[in-house]
């Protein structure tokens, strides 16, 4: 059985980082594309990056640089390291593991920014 489960959000002032973790099981995140989306309640979700089998990573233009993400191989967890965030960054944020017709998701974690 697959699972991915997120942490690390939380409340944050403007300005402040936070780091979210994907912990995966019954998957190898190495051997899969994990990703990183955002999502505001009555909206799309959103694309925010994702990390390759290849390590080749890649983010949304619109955040500018200020969030990357990385992988921990031996803990099998991927993460979104999140910098000089802003209020517009509120959102649940979900992890998904992607691989062939293969497409799991993380129940979430809720990042909200204060201004």
């Amino acid at each position: 059985q697959v699972q991915l489960v997120e942490s690390g959000g939380g409340l944050v002032q403007a300005g402040g980082s936070l780091r979210l973790s994907c912990a995966a099981s019954g998957i190898i995140v190495s051997a899969y594309t994990m990703g990183w989306y955002r999502q505001v309640p009555g909206e799309q979700r959103e694309w925010v990056a994702h990390i390759t089998s290849s390590n080749f990573t890649v983010s949304a233009g619109s955040l500018k640089g200020r969030f990357t993400i990385s992988r921990d191989n031996a803990k099998n967890t991927v993460y979104l390291q999140m910098n000089s965030l802003k209020p517009e960054d509120t959102a649940i944020y979900y992890c998904k593991g992607s691989s062939g017709s293969n497409n799991y998701w993380g129940q979430g974690t809720q990042v909200t920014v204060s201004s």
